[in-house]
């Protein structure tokens, strides 16, 4: 059986213990230190809550993984003193040590090396942002360093949450663009520059911007403490703005006045007064990432209801809304959608209603404007929507519609007739039919939404 470390910063001699060290880095919980980029939807003691419930986990996945595997387990901390006692991992002994190093790829490469200097022959490291981590991509990384230079597990924001090696390589942490999307491109082109060969992992998230912690909300008992719980009889509205000061009272005064529902501004960067508005008008707000995807997650993630209604702010709601909701998930669908209604007299807006109303009548495919409503526990099982500019309702909609029916309520939405009228009813229609098109042909949600952004010159809607 392979020795076990007790100490921190023991002699490179009581190191040489197993072929496998398994490396967590982390920064200590301090508010205002970690998680920095949660702060303004949690506070800095919430990011800081959140933090140390992430560290947790992970340190539980990876001692069992330790104890169970043979692999030795070795914590690199920075930002203050180790983890008091009653915080570390008790299912195997851990090596404890201080980062070393003046950025992110420095102190990666140090720890590396110096793990594979003292005898290991195989070194995995992985931070505590990702709380989807397993023991099985754990064991799946040792797996492929049997036959590659380098595993790395992808995280969906463009960077990585896992990297294991055999042998030191300084070169493959030097000049990366650390915190950007461009981090795992970079290393794997960095990697063939090297004549490195390499394996990937599958792609988690990890947790760093508010759009994430629906993550954290699908895992539920884990992070009970430092988010958001649900609330049974709740209905959460969940409203994406950016410089929508114009029509938020309108669509916000008849939802504000139903009992047992919250309204929660996922703002996406408005200077109009947008929000300021809101919070006269008392809904929540949240300063978030822009793009309704992600504005949507974010809101959702920390919003309490037992059932999410995700709108436009230009849309207004039936007075029944509440009922028809109800209506509909208490039939059994998986979620439901409004019928569809332009606010304007006008025979082309007319066709435009009824071909909308009729491709989601057989098709099961209504739109964002149409006002999506589902349990929120469904919500979150299917990991929320896309964190996309554009495309992200569709994409949910068809992935509902693998799981149950969508039904469409009798009664209507009325959304504002101000697209069609600036930009043209055929033009506008032609152009949604167009980003249709070309996502269901691969175009990247990104290039759809430059290139939608581009045919509606000045406008500012999210």
């Amino acid at each position: 059986m392979a020795h076990r470390l007790s100490s921190s910063d023991g002699p490179p001699e009581a190191a040489r213990a197993c072929a496998r060290r398994l490396i967590v880095m982390t920064r200590i919980p301090a508010p205002g230190r970690v998680k920095t980029r949660l702060i303004p939807v949690l506070g800095p003691d919430g990011a800081a809550a959140l933090h140390a419930a992430l560290l947790h986990k992970t340190l539980h996945v990876a001692s069992l993984h330790s104890r169970q595997s043979g692999a030795d387990l070795e914590v690199r901390f920075t930002g203050g003193a180790a983890l008091a006692a009653d915080a570390r991992p008790t299912e195997c002994s851990v090596i404890w040590r201080e980062q070393r190093g003046t950025g992110l790829g420095d102190r990666m490469n140090d720890a590396i090396t110096a793990a594979l200097n003292e005898g290991a022959s195989k070194v995995i490291v992985i931070g505590t942002d990702c709380p989807d981590i397993s023991a099985d991509d754990l064991g799946c990384a040792w797996q492929f360093l049997d036959g590659h230079d380098l595993v790395l597990g992808p995280a969906d924001d463009g960077g990585y949450y896992l990297i294991g090696m055999n042998e030191p390589e300084a070169r493959l942490f030097a000049g990366i663009d650390w915190g950007t999307s461009q981090v795992l491109q970079q290393t794997l082109d960095r990697a063939r520059r090297l004549r490195k060969s390499f394996a990937l992992l599958p792609v988690h998230s990890d947790i760093d911007e508010a759009e994430n912690l629906v993550v954290c909300r699908r895992l539920g008992a884990d992070f009970q403490d430092q988010l958001p719980q649900k609330c049974t009889g709740l209905l959460s509205v969940i409203i994406p703005t950016l410089n929508e000061f114009d029509q938020l009272a309108s669509t916000l005064t008849p939802i504000l006045n139903c009992r047992n529902c919250e309204v929660i501004i996922a703002d996406g960067g408005s200077t109009d007064g947008t929000v300021e508005l809101a919070r006269e008008l008392g809904c929540r707000v949240l300063a978030v990432n822009r793009g309704r995807g992600r504005q949507m997650n974010a809101g959702a993630a920390l919003a309490r209801g037992e059932i999410f209604l995700f709108m436009h702010a230009d849309a207004r709601l039936p007075a029944n809304f509440v009922e028809e909701i109800h209506d509909a998930l208490d039939g059994g669908a998986i979620a439901g959608a409004f019928r569809f209604q332009i606010d304007q007299a006008g025979w082309s807006l007319r066709c435009v209603e009824w071909g909308t109303n009729l491709r989601v009548k057989f098709r099961q495919l209504p739109y964002g404007d149409q006002g999506l409503f589902l349990q929120s526990d469904d919500f979150f099982r299917l990991g929320g929507f896309k964190n996309w500019p554009l495309m992200e309702d569709y994409e949910m909609c068809c992935r509902l519609k693998r799981h149950g029916r969508i039904r469409i309520t009798p009664a209507a939405i009325r959304i504002s007739a101000r697209r069609w009228v600036r930009f043209g009813v055929w033009r506008t229609t032609l152009i949604n039919q167009l980003c249709v098109a070309g996502f269901r042909l691969g175009v990247s949600p990104e290039r759809l939404a430059r290139w939608y952004a581009a045919c509606r010159p000045g406008s500012t809607s999210c």
